[in-house]
């Protein structure tokens, strides 16, 4: 015998859900087998992280005196991060569509989710739509 740490999942689905999941997964694999480069070219990804950062000191601010002969000193991060904020990146197979970073004070909500999903249609549309009908418009 020996011992084993539990797995942990995101949710426990019962067997009608595991089997929906399943028929989902089939289907997308069927769209990819019949035309990958379509079916690729309409997948669009979404990553969220959290963006640490620090006050750093400048290298002046780190020089201290040594003799030649001894070790460089070595700098640690002791300090607590200055901020943090969430980023919400979204892509698809020609690159970036859309950066959105949480504004600060603000949760993530039913209201948020949704306006990030209305700004990702609003540029979908625009990618989507031919070239002479776009009016000079550029994605940032």
């Amino acid at each position: 015998m020996r011992k084993l740490s539990t797995t942990w999942v995101l949710k426990c689905l019962n067997a009608d859900q595991k089997c929906q999941h399943c028929q989902s997964s089939e289907k997308n694999l069927e769209f990819f087998r019949c035309d990958p480069n379509e079916f690729l070219s309409r997948l669009v990804t979404m990553f969220e992280t959290w963006l640490y950062h620090y006050d750093l000191e400048t290298k002046q601010q780190s020089v201290v005196g040594r003799h030649s002969s001894s070790p460089c000193p070595k700098n640690f991060r002791v300090q607590k991060s200055a901020g943090k904020v969430l980023a919400s990146i979204f892509w698809d197979q020609d690159g970036i569509l859309l950066i959105d970073y949480l504004p600060k004070g603000q949760t993530i909500n039913v209201e948020y989710s949704s306006s990030l999903l209305v700004q990702l249609k609003d540029i979908l549309k625009v990618k989507t739509l031919p070239e002479d009908h776009q009016g000079g418009l550029v994605l940032a």
